[in-house]
């Protein structure tokens, strides 16, 4: 399933947000740390750059943690509040060397109504092109983060930010060689 580059940029973003809280250390728990996940999501527009402003995109990030534990009919009522409570306005914008992409609140609206905005309607295309079921969480030992997979035959099991994938590859490695090392002792 191919889905537009505001939808997947979205929903990477959104994942990020959540996992910002489910790590050893809040990534998110300055005003400077929010305006350097911001940057590199390249989300535009009104940014305070104030403690309120911190405060509200964490409060937010606990309602978009919620979608992971949501079934699909769940997840529309809660798109359809998000939509509602940020006054969404669908329209097309182009801008920093993007094509044509859809923005659902003024580039002017608090930064925590954008976010809301935003990962909701990625939510919506998830939900109307029964895809819903990408997101997901990792399968890594001892992990908490959450993961959306966009891969066309759905393999993603594990997370890229704490490598879970290349440790469970090397322990799985190392319980091979022990098992070859076992067999080879009888």
């Amino acid at each position: 399933m191919l889905f537009a580059y505001d939808t997947t940029t979205a929903l990477a973003a959104a994942a990020a947000l959540v996992n910002s809280a489910r790590t050893d250390e809040d990534t998110i728990s300055t005003v400077a740390e929010l305006g350097d996940f911001l940057d590199t999501h390249e989300f535009t527009g009104r940014r305070d750059r104030t403690r309120a402003e911190l405060g509200a995109v964490q409060d937010l990030r606990d309602r978009i943690a919620l979608f992971w534990e949501m079934d699909r009919d769940e997840a529309a009522e809660a798109v359809n509040a998000m939509l509602r409570e940020t006054h969404a306005l669908p329209y097309l914008s182009r801008h920093d060397g993007l094509d044509w992409h859809v923005h659902v609140t003024d580039v002017n609206d608090p930064l925590a109504d954008r976010l809301a905005a935003e990962a909701a309607m990625a939510m919506a295309d998830l939900i109307r092109a029964d895809q819903f079921d990408r997101l997901g969480h990792c399968a890594g030992d001892d992990c908490t983060l959450v993961i959306v997979d966009l891969s066309r035959n759905r393999s993603r099991k594990f997370c890229v930010e704490r490598n879970c994938g290349n440790r469970a590859n090397v322990a799985a490695y190392r319980q091979r060689q022990a098992d070859e090392t076992d067999d080879s002792e009888d």
